[in-house]
């Protein structure tokens, strides 16, 4: 799940219908990725940086990205 796209989307007010016309996609295509089911494309991933002016890393990483989530052990 791209939980932090799902946090943006929402403080917008904007539905996966909105999102689906702004990337030029169906609907049921932007819920897949937005699921984690599909992954964005690069120049959709740049697109949305830009439309909610986050960078890319802010949107697609999980939110507490750092060693503990990968398992390194200090």
């Amino acid at each position: 799940m791209q939980w932090n796209l799902i946090r943006f989307r929402k403080e917008l007010k904007l539905s996966q219908k909105d999102m689906s016309k702004l990337l030029n996609m169906s609907e049921a295509a932007y819920s897949y990725r937005e699921r984690g089911e599909r992954q964005f494309q690069m120049d959709e991933m740049f697109f949305l940086g830009e439309f909610f002016n986050k960078s890319i890393e802010e949107i697609f990483l999980p939110r507490n990205f750092g060693n503990s989530e990968i398992g390194v052990k200090s």
